[in-house]
């Protein structure tokens, strides 16, 4: 159990070792760029000034208004195109070094238990979950399943303390159909579903 303990500890440490390294790459192909930082606060500021107008507007609001907001939409969406591009090449070094460190780590824990599940995943995630472990119980939890939780969750949280992460209202202006909060939340310790 004491290994297994050991093996856990290990993961998150590579997982935040790895986000790190990740967003280091990011910064120096990306964040660092003056182009990305002329289409950041162009989004940013296109961002705020739709969601103003969005709520200033009222039911009985004129064609006119409402085409100078669709024009402005699409301005915004063209920019987040722009920018999702720019960063496109960060995503190409970062897949390939993790490509790399991912075939290290999977020969490293390779058929090793490193975590106990306290539920059982559905069976289409099973076979991530239990991934070349030997036995039929699917509590067990494999190298990658565990390392993929924690790069999802401690990627973002490190983006968001590096002041990184894209703000709330550019998020929320370019993914305008996920704008529905979810009855759920995601406890990454529990790895648990709570009801909000």
């Amino acid at each position: 159990m004491s290994t297994m303990f050991a093996d856990t500890l290990l993961i998150v440490f590579i997982s935040v070792c790895t986000a790190l390294l990740a967003e280091g790459i990011t910064w120096v192909l990306v964040y660092r760029t003056d182009k990305y930082k002329r289409l950041k606060a162009e989004v940013e500021k296109q961002s705020k000034k739709l969601e103003k107008k969005k709520e200033t507007i009222t039911e009985s609001a004129g064609r006119q208004q409402k085409k100078k907001i669709e024009r402005q939409e699409e301005k915004l969406k063209n920019n987040n195109r722009d920018l999702s591009m720019v960063r496109m090449k960060s995503m190409f070094a970062i897949g390939f070094c993790f490509t790399a460190l991912m075939g290290m780590f999977n020969s490293i824990f390779d058929g090793r238990v490193v975590a106990k599940l306290p539920f059982t995943p559905l069976s289409y995630i099973q076979g991530l979950s239990h991934r070349n472990l030997l036995g039929d119980d699917t509590t067990d939890c494999s190298f990658i399943f565990l390392y993929i939780l924690c790069t999802m969750s401690i990627r973002q949280n490190i983006q968001k303390i590096l002041g990184l992460a894209p703000s709330r209202a550019a998020t929320k202006q370019s993914c305008p159909s996920i704008q529905v909060k979810a009855p759920y939340t995601f406890s990454f310790f529990g790895l648990i579903l709570c009801k909000l």
